[in-house]
Formats: structure tokens, C-alpha cells, sequence
């Protein structure tokens, strides 16, 4: 019985081993079409692909979405980085093209009054209160400044040594409203000089009052005004500024001139000292100075 069983197994098997190879055979042959079992079955998977590949084509979309927003997202970070520093190196660039500037100006002033003796320095404090009346600046009595020493930037006059510490000192403006902080002005005119005296500052049309011009003299629009060296505290020939406006006084005896500063008082940064005890430099010490 057994051998019966044993020979009937291997007569199925050889069954289907014949049946199986006359089937590859079958579908490989050429045939202009293919039969419903075989239409079947390739329904049935291309059914179960498609089942499964939009799914997961959708989880790898929507996979790369995400990913590309991270990179967007890093990219987008450095370019803020690197965009804020762009900021904050154009920024010090034109600080830097500012002080330049303004060095260069100080040093080619500097080298038209060479005649006196100059400090140069640095502004390194100003209350808002008074913006437009007082500044400090880092040199002091161990750099030589006394009261009352002119202070000019390099477009002109601002102000002059008001107190002295050891190593800063205070400038009181000449755009500070004190009336009693009086310089003695000359009018540049075709025919003569007219004389005057800075007695003010009108904050408005931000313009300095030069009062006590004599009512006979006649002031023109765009005249220069420069110090005359007469009071005593200050050099002759420091430019200060140029008429826009001038108005009798109340009474009609005399006349004040509305002159616009050369300097500007609001931008303030690099300026120079100018030490009045050297004033009286000759010919002979110019010409050494100019040979060496």
C-alpha cells in the first residue's frame, strides 16, 4: 500500500511538472492576446499595485515637501545671518568713510592754520539738554588746554574752552543762547571790514545773532564773517559763518546780522584746539617751520 501511495505522489508531481512547462510554454509563445485566466491575474496585480504605489508615492511626496522646507528653511536662516551682517559691516563702513572724511577735512585745515599751535581731539560726551551748548572732549590740562582756547572743526569756528579738567575739558558752543558769551566778529565788505559782536543764537532759523553793527555800515547777503582777534581770547581770521539776514535793532541804532555757522554744531566728532599763546609767531618762525 505504501508503494502504491509513493508512485501516485511521484506520477502528480511528474503530472505537474509537465503541465507547469507546457503552460510557460503556453504564455510564452506569440498570440495577439492573452487568455482570461492570465487577464485575470494581471488585473488582480496591477490592481494591488496601484492600491499600494499611490500611497506610498503620496508619503514620499509629501517626505520630500518636507525635507525641501527644511532646506529652504536653513538656507533662509544663513541668509538672514549673512544678511545681518552685510547690515552691520555697511553700517561700519560708512562710519569708518565718515571718520575718514572728517580726519581728512581736520588735516587739511590743520595744515591752512599752521601759523598756530593746534591740539586735535575727539568729542566724548554731550548731554541732550544741552545738545547745542556744551560738549566734552578727551583732552586736557596734561595736553596743554587752558580756558578760553578757540575750538574749530574743519568746516570753522564752534565754541571755546569753557573749564579744564586733568585729562578733559568742557566747550561752550558759540550756538549756546548765553548773551554774555560775546566774540568779536569781522564783516568781510567790498569797501571795508565791519566789526560786530556774536551775542546769541536764534535756535529757530538756528542761526548766530552778530548785534552791535553799526547802522551806517552796510551789510550784504553772503558776506563772510570771520573773528577779528580783537577780544583777545581768540585768533583773527577763524571763519565762523555767512549772512542770510540782517535786521535793524528795536531803537534803530545799530543792526544785527542772522549769520549761518559755517560748522555744523549737531554733528560734532573730531574738532581742534588752537592755543592762543603762540599767536604772535613771526615771519622768521613760519618761514623755519615751512623749511623743515
Amino acid at each position: 500500500m505504501p508503494q502504491f501511495f509513493l508512485n501516485k505522489r511521484l506520477i502528480i508531481l511528474l503530472v505537474s511538472v509537465i503541465v507547469l512547462v507546457g503552460l510557460i510554454g503556453f504564455s510564452l509563445r506569440d498570440r495577439d492576446s492573452i487568455s482570461w485566466p492570465e487577464q485575470f491575474v494581471k488585473d488582480m496585480v496591477g490592481f494591488g499595485q496601484s492600491l499600494v504605489s499611490k500611497p506610498v508615492n503620496y508619503v514620499a511626496g509629501v517626505v520630500d515637501n518636507v525635507q525641501d522646507l527644511q532646506n529652504t528653511y536653513t538656507e533662509n536662516e544663513k541668509l538672514k545671518t549673512r544678511l545681518d551682517e552685510l547690515i552691520k559691516l555697511e553700517t561700519k563702513v560708512k562710519d569708518l568713510k565718515q571718520d575718514n572724511d572728517e580726519l581728512r577735512a581736520v588735516l587739511d585745515k590743520k595744515e591752512n592754520l599752521r601759523a598756530y599751535k593746534t591740539v586735535q581731539a575727539t568729542v566724548i560726551a554731550r548731554n541732550p539738554d544741552q545738545w547745542q551748548e556744551l560738549i566734552t572732549i578727551d583732552k586736557g590740562e596734561v595736553n596743554g588746554i587752558q580756558s578760553d582756547m578757540a575750538v574749530i572743526s574743519s568746516a570753522g569756528l564752534i565754541g571755546k574752552i569753557k573749564s579744564v579738567n586733568e585729562f578733559s575739558s568742557t566747550v561752550e558752543l558759540i550756538s549756546t543762547n548765553n548773551t554774555k558769551n560775546r566774540i568779536s566778529t569781522v564783516i568781510q565788505s567790498e569797501k571795508e571790514d565791519i566789526n560786530g559782536w556774536i551775542e546769541g543764537y536764534d535756535s529757530k532759523k538756528e542761526e548766530i545773532l552778530v548785534k552791535r553793527i553799526s547802522n551806517d555800515m552796510k551789510v550784504e547777503k553772503g558776506s563772510k564773517v570771520m573773528t577779528s582777534g580783537l577780544g583777545g581770547v581768540f585768533p583773527k581770521g577763524l571763519v565762523i559763518g555767512e549772512v542770510k539776514e540782517v535786521k535793524p535793532d528795536q531803537y534803530g541804532l545799530t543792526q544785527t546780522a542772522y549769520v549761518k555757522p559755517a560748522a555744523d554744531f549737531y554733528h560734532l566728532e573730531h574738532v581742534m584746539v588752537i592755543d592762543r599763546e603762540i599767536q604772535g609767531v613771526t615771519e622768521k618762525d613760519t618761514v623755519e617751520e615751512e623749511e623743515q
